[in-house]
């Protein structure tokens, strides 16, 4: 499968960068591993890197034969020395295990599904190349070293929590991927946003990266992905006279940033989001955070949380459905405005 495949769920792998030192290694291939493509090949001998990472040698020329430089269209002959100029950057250690604890919610050969805590990284990346949701999962599961991205298929922002599905073998992967581009796989969040929502929206907005800040996401014309989300108000709250509008949303999409860009592009950014916040009420907002933290009740982030998953097991073809509450703090928060456990909880036991 291209890059370009997975392109909508996951980071696009950075491409090798030139650096001024290197460490060259060798690798034997066993006759056994004849016959499997280069990079399966070198991987299953050289555990420590991923394919992706090793895809990226190859493609930046960094592994020879004798003096032939390897393609990743290759495949292995068996019984070969191979030599890799390894780029000394810090990258290279981003894809070790790490005794990360994780909460698992269901696991078999093929799959598991982890309830990810707002706060960690999901795929290491500039500034956060380890303590990554990646490193457990290797460290959790070793087998998903043989797998691309070692089985993550689409991701949650950092201070997202909720739900991810983790693909522990290939052809896993293969079929869970298919799910999300032919937008079978159902998630659904439960979002704390700012004004009062209508009862139900369709947002439909290409989303791409903001040409005046590189850091951020936005509503573009021209360019950009299809986005389309659907919102469900569950309740209407009021902090010191403002409105605030608890919500399940739906993607039929999965771009990055998709459900914060689309609220505050109609006006109801998340509450707490450090980042998008246009058109909030920013002195209430500063207000309840300090009286969150004179509660005790200290939440970093955006309140956002992907509370159900739902999609066909890639390899059994049963249809599951799994749902999560929310982190303690948001709960908390919940409770302090007021609002009943029994408007989420209802919204969250069945996909539409």
């Amino acid at each position: 499968m291209s890059s370009t495949e997975y392109s909508d769920y996951i980071d696009d792998a950075d491409p090798v960068e030139e650096v001024s030192s290197v460490k060259q290694i060798q690798v034997e291939l066993p006759i056994e591993l004849r016959g499997e493509r280069i990079d399966k090949a070198i991987a299953k001998v050289l555990t420590e890197y991923s394919r992706s990472k090793i895809q990226q040698w190859l493609e930046a020329g960094l592994i020879y034969e004798n003096e032939r430089q390897l393609q990743v269209k290759d495949t292995a002959s068996g019984q070969q020395i191979l030599q890799i100029s390894v780029p000394n950057d810090p990258q290279n250690e981003a894809f070790l295990p790490e005794n990360i604890p994780l909460k698992v919610v269901f696991s078999d050969e093929n799959i598991a599904i982890i309830d990810k805590p707002y706060g960690m990284v999901v795929h290491p990346a500039a500034g956060n190349w380890s303590g990554t949701l990646l490193n457990a999962l290797l460290y959790l599961f070793p087998e998903c070293s043989q797998v691309p991205r070692a089985g993550i298929v689409h991701r949650l922002d950092k201070d997202t929590s909720g739900l991810l599905v983790i693909a522990k073998n290939s052809i896993a992967q293969l079929g869970l991927v298919k799910q999300l581009q032919d937008r079978s796989m159902q998630r659904k969040y439960l979002a704390l946003a700012w004004g009062k929502t209508p009862t139900t929206k369709v947002i439909h907005g290409s989303i791409g990266r903001d040409p005046r800040d590189r850091l951020k996401m936005g509503i573009t014309l021209g360019h950009g992905k299809e986005a389309t989300t659907h919102l469900q108000t569950l309740c209407h709250a009021k902090f010191e006279g403002k409105d605030l509008s608890l919500l399940s949303c739906q993607l039929e999409t999965g771009r990055t940033h998709q459900i914060r860009v689309h609220l505050e592009s109609i006006g109801h950014a998340l509450v707490n989001d450090p980042v998008y916040k246009n058109r909030i009420p920013h002195q209430t907002a500063q207000v309840l955070k300090e009286q969150l933290l004179s509660h005790q009740i200290d939440f970093p982030g955006q309140f956002l949380h992907a509370g159900l998953l739902g999609f066909m097991h890639p390899i059994t073809h049963e249809q599951l459905i799994f749902s999560q509450p929310a982190s303690l703090p948001m709960l908390q928060m919940l409770d302090f405005l007021q609002i009943e456990p029994v408007v989420w909880q209802k919204a969250f036991e069945t996909c539409n």
